[in-house]
């Protein structure tokens, strides 16, 4: 038995070894992990509260047993009597390590909270609500023609409404009696009426009832979480908020998550718990910050990956974890939200979940096609959302194709040396001089660049804490463009890109963004590993683009929109000089912003979107990445910075990347090479 264990921190992915006996908060704070704490370690404050994950975690190598921390304390069991204590939650400072494990940091543990960068985007939405109040005059009992309040009901909303075939829940049934008769027979009528004609009571009120009626367009991706509050008399959005997914600490990427669930029995019921009650703190949390009651809240849209689908539903993913990939179902759903443990929204609320593509295109790619209707297109549209699994549509009005390709976590800080995710404090900006080869950057929360007067001051409170998706793939390709990466990806020595810089790490080089040491900061580096991370990532969207391509029979594309939050915060020039994209005219390379939330808001403002987006889906041709040889050859190709053989004229036409190159066969003058004719 070893006198030390492995301990794992997420979302942030750190790690180290500490002796058996050390804190969980002591761990964290060596690690520089952002966990809270304001009571000096006291259990008093509760700032650091952790969640520890058990079981099997094959993507990081550990079995957790239950001896993996001490034994709840005194302590603890203080402050749970006093102030309550989530279940499954330990005290950082209390919980001392015993063993491997894998230690999630919920987000109200975080000093620097993650920055959910899901706001909606502005959009002209056709209102044609489910849910909708109508208000109708009912006619009173009588002996001689004797009949059911509920029955009377019906007959009014078909006479004034010429509404039909109503359904109500039993526990409905009871409250109808006195409501009719405190309302007079007069009553405001909640229907939901979906695009199949089915007519449900959602709730009835006395007399004419002047209340709003609000609806949560949700997108559930791998990584966040993240919900509009939308009004469903008018479309507008009162409110947009997000958390991380808790299921992180199952595994960051999708496989990872099928894994857990494959060995460990109960592992997806686990996943399953984590991500409901998150979307209930996530419900609770937008009706507040909306100013409304969470009871108003009457319907709900969801759009999700298909492992995030069928862990929503309480459905195992195993299936999907090997070929043929299949699906529990890829239809559309409508089903009451308590089906699925969505207490904190009115009772009655209904769910709708839009249609799954096949395999392991969701309905978060349905919601990508409704927001951006590749099918009505007249020239070839390349349409990317981008995250942790991308999906990918291609195609125009005559045929429109789908993959997703897996690009795991990198593009989002993950894996990343000082990689982070999206928080006040994090690189997220990055300009380096060709000549010099001195970086300037900027970082979440401030709006000067490093070298402007002022920016110390600006960022002292938040300080520079690492680097986010955005900013990771801005310093590849400013490195690549000022000659400190090779098309290998190879990162020069000091002698080669002449800086100081670059310095040596074992076998390798790293390029120094920035040293905050002397005022015991961060030094935040670029390694070889990180470079190979972006490398792997970006190859496998680009293959899968190219995938699409070949299948389509075409060597270029008209126009490329970069889709999802983290899409919205990409420069499409540095994603070109990465390869992340085929090559394109940089003017015809547009943001979408979250489109996949933009779908789910058009989903619960329009049911004849619902109607459209099943039609089309049955339409839409999906491509299989993982089964497809010629997705490994695209793959290996894209490997190169931009890529091994495709030309990228478009990109030449405003960069000139430096020929250079940076093996050890590649010797002196600074290892630059002619380029072969």
């Amino acid at each position: 038995m070893t006198d030390d264990a492995l301990v794992i921190f997420t979302p942030s992915g750190k790690r180290g070894r500490f002796p058996l006996g050390t804190p969980v908060l002591t761990a964290a704070r060596q690690l520089g992990v952002d966990l809270d704490s304001v009571c000096g370690g006291r259990g008093i404050c509760s700032k650091c509260q952790i969640t520890p994950g058990y079981g099997e975690f094959p993507k990081h190598g550990v079995t957790v047993t239950e001896a993996a921390l001490s034994e709840w304390n005194e302590v603890e069991a203080r402050y749970d009597r006093i102030r309550g204590l989530k279940e499954g939650r330990r005290l950082g400072c209390q919980a001392k390590v015993m063993g491997d494990v894998v230690i999630d940091v919920p987000p109200e543990s975080q000093v620097h909270r993650q920055v959910i960068r899901k706001s909606a985007t502005a959009r002209a939405i056709t209102m044609h609500p489910a849910t909708h109040a109508y208000y109708v005059e009912v006619a009173e009992p009588d002996m001689h023609e004797p009949s059911g309040d509920f029955q009377r009901l019906c007959v009014a909303l078909k006479d004034q409404w010429q509404i039909e075939g109503v359904e109500a829940d039993p526990a409905l049934l009871r409250r109808l009696q006195p409501i009719l008769r405190k309302g007079e027979w007069k009553v405001t009528v909640i229907l939901y009426k979906d695009h199949h004609d089915k007519v449900r009571i959602i709730d009835i009120h006395p007399g004419f009832w002047e209340g709003r009626l609000y609806g949560l367009a949700i997108d559930l991706g791998s990584t966040t979480i993240a919900a509009h509050l939308c009004d469903l008399r008018n479309g507008n959005v009162l409110a947009s908020s997000g958390l991380m997914n808790p299921q992180i600490r199952f595994g960051e990427d999708l496989m990872s998550r099928v894994s857990y669930a494959m060995m460990n029995p109960g592992g997806d019921r686990e996943m399953t718990n984590a991500v409901r009650s998150a979307i209930n703190e996530l419900a609770l949390a937008i009706a507040t910050e909306g100013g409304i009651d969470p009871m108003l809240i009457v319907e709900t849209v969801f759009v999700c990956n298909p492992v995030m689908h069928h862990l929503l539903l309480g459905i195992d993913p195993v299936e999907l974890g090997q070929a043929p990939f299949a699906l529990a179902t890829s239809e559309s759903l409508s089903i009451p939200a308590r089906d699925l443990d969505l207490l904190s929204i009115h009772e009655n609320a209904r769910v709708y979940i839009l249609p799954c593509i096949a395999g392991h295109v969701g309905a978060d790619c349905a919601a990508v096609a409704l927001s951006e209707e590749p099918y009505t297109s007249e020239d070839i549209a390349l349409i990317v959302d981008v995250g942790t699994n991308a999906e990918i549509l291609l195609g125009n009005k005559d045929r429109v194709l789908a993959c997703s390709s897996p690009t795991g976590p990198a593009f989002e800080g993950a894996q990343i040396s000082s990689g982070q995710r999206a928080a006040p404090g994090a690189i997220e900006r990055v300009e380096i001089d060709a000549e010099t080869k001195e970086p300037r950057f900027r970082v979440i929360g401030c709006d000067l660049w490093s070298d402007d007067p002022g920016f110390a001051a600006a960022t002292a409170q938040t300080g520079i804490t690492g680097i986010c998706g955005s900013g990771i793939i801005e310093v590849v390709a400013e490195m690549r463009m000022a000659g400190l990466v090779d098309p290998s990806g190879l990162i020069g020595s000091a002698e080669q890109t002449g800086t100081a810089r670059s310095v040596p790490q074992g076998r390798t080089h790293a390029y120094v963004l920035h040293d905050g040491t002397a005022e015991g900061g961060p030094l935040i580096t670029v390694t070889q590993g990180d470079i190979r991370a972006i490398q792997l990532a970006k190859s496998a969207l680009y293959a899968g683009a190219r995938l699409l391509m070949d299948e389509l029979g075409i060597e270029t594309v008209d126009r490329v929109v970069l889709a999802g939050a983290f899409g919205a915060h990409i420069s499409p020039k540095h994603a070109m000089v990465l390869g992340m994209i085929p090559d394109c005219p940089l003017d015809k390379v547009t943001s979408a912003g979250n489109a996949a939330g933009t779908g789910a808001r058009i989903a619960l403002c329009d049911t004849s979107a619902r109607a459209a987006i099943e039609r089309e889906v049955g339409n839409i041709h999906k491509v299989e990445t993982a089964i497809e040889p010629r997705f490994q050859e695209h793959f290996v190709a894209a490997n190169a910075i931009p890529h091994a053989t495709a030309p990228f004229p478009e990109l030449g036409k405003i960069v000139t990347l430096p020929d250079v190159s940076f093996n050890t066969a590649g010797g002196g003058e600074g290892g630059r090479r002619r380029r072969r004719g």
